[in-house]
């Protein structure tokens, strides 16, 4: 009889690394690792995983280049809704995982595997949004997590894998980074307390640029298209240029408290120089272009999208109503913003847009006004106001009855 398949998501770190052995000596699993890219790998690190899933035993190992599908199924509409978590995090890893576990789910399909298998631990938000999507696109499908069942110790992970002659680099890393097309977190001991912030040297890019420069950035339907005088086909790679400039600056390093799904609070560091400065950006495009109500509902529909977007939500169907609105709000944010870039900060300087509301063709805030008089305004703020005055009439009076 032929092994059993399971499907394993790989990073090739130490977690993984360790289920892949487990799964297979121990359980008699035929493995099939995938490593989903999300942004986060050089072509030398992919070719790096692959070998070392080989070495460690697997049947097949698959890599899948998700940056597009990516940013096409998830990151556009964290743009088009100015999405930060708690006013502060761009939602780096929790729209990363979801991506991932997406194509996870469908390797599994693919290769008629009985199980799937990650990594996480049973202490964060990942085991949630890697079962849930499991649940819902593969159901039936059994659900193997080796280190969280077994609530192992780094230690013991890696005297696991020195037994089984695995050679790799078990020495412990001060910080774990994860990278990704929009941010990379940063975890170490200052981000486990309520106190503390990571050492420069913790951040995975250094200040390298000083002085300052002025970046252009040109949207068109809300999306990134244009940087200085470079175009770009693909989203994707635009935000990834603008990395190259914005990164040495430092800029978009924080720290983020959060909620978790399993209801503790969290602390994780962060740095995302183009995801900041484009969302930013393109938020200061839409207050030229949108009215205040297009404004202000889409302020409410996508605090909610992001939050339940961070709590592995992305399959509930609300969520692709939520995208279609966000999507249709943005036909005229098409423009140009211009940023001034300088060390750990960066300036929103202003925008030039065809769509642009606020024209001195009807008026000059502060000054003077071209599409009413005087007299206008007396009679709007006493229509404007007549309802409030009639409640405060009638409180007046019936008060003097009583």
């Amino acid at each position: 009889m032929s092994a059993k398949k399971v499907v394993l998501g790989f990073s090739g770190g130490l977690d993984t690394s360790y289920c892949v052995k487990y799964l297979h000596d121990d359980l008699g699993y035929e493995v099939h690792s995938i490593t989903v890219n999300t942004g986060g790998f050089s072509p030398a690190e992919i070719k790096q995983i692959e070998e070392h899933a080989y070495k460690l035993g697997v049947k097949t190992h698959t890599t899948v280049n998700a940056i597009k599908t990516y940013y096409n199924s998830i990151i556009r509409y964290l743009i088009y809704g100015n999405v930060l978590k708690n006013n502060t995090y761009p939602l780096s890893v929790s729209a990363e995982r979801l991506s991932q576990a997406l194509h996870i789910a469908d390797h599994v399909k693919e290769l008629k595997a009985v199980a799937v298998a990650h990594g996480s631990t049973g202490a964060g938000n990942d085991q949630v949004r890697f079962d849930m999507i499991f649940n819902i696109m593969i159901p039936g499908i059994e659900i193997l997590t080796p280190i969280r069942d077994l609530r192992l110790s780094r230690e013991q992970e890696i005297g696991y894998l020195q037994k089984k002659g695995v050679d790799m680099n078990f020495s412990k890393a001060m910080y774990s980074i994860n990278k990704g097309l929009w941010g990379t977190s940063v975890g170490g001991k200052e981000t486990l307390s309520s106190r503390g912030m990571l050492p420069e040297e913790a951040w995975p890019t250094q200040l390298a640029k000083t002085g300052s420069e002025e970046v252009r950035l040109h949207f068109e339907k809300g999306e990134l298209k244009k940087v200085n005088n470079e175009e770009f086909g693909h989203s994707s790679d635009a935000i990834q240029y603008l990395q190259t400039i914005a990164g040495p600056y430092a800029i978009g390093r924080d720290i983020h408290v959060g909620d978790t799904i399993i209801g503790i609070k969290g602390r994780v560091g962060f740095e995302a120089a183009a995801p900041m400065v484009i969302l930013k950006a393109h938020h200061a495009l839409e207050k030229h272009v949108l009215t205040k109500w297009q404004l202000s509902w889409k302020d409410q529909l996508a605090q909610f999208y992001g939050n339940w977007l961070h709590e592995g939500q992305i399959l509930d169907p609300v969520m692709r109503d939520i995208e279609n609105f966000l999507e249709n709000s943005q036909r005229n944010v098409t423009g140009d913003v211009f940023v001034q870039l300088m060390p750990y900060r960066f300036t929103v300087t202003g925008i030039e847009s065809p769509f642009d509301l606020m024209s001195s063709k009807f008026g000059k805030y502060g000054e003077m006004n071209n599409g009413w008089t005087g007299e206008d305004v007396r009679g709007f703020s006493k229509i404007f106001g007549n309802q409030t005055m009639i409640y405060h009439q009638v409180k007046e009076d019936a008060n003097g009855k009583s």
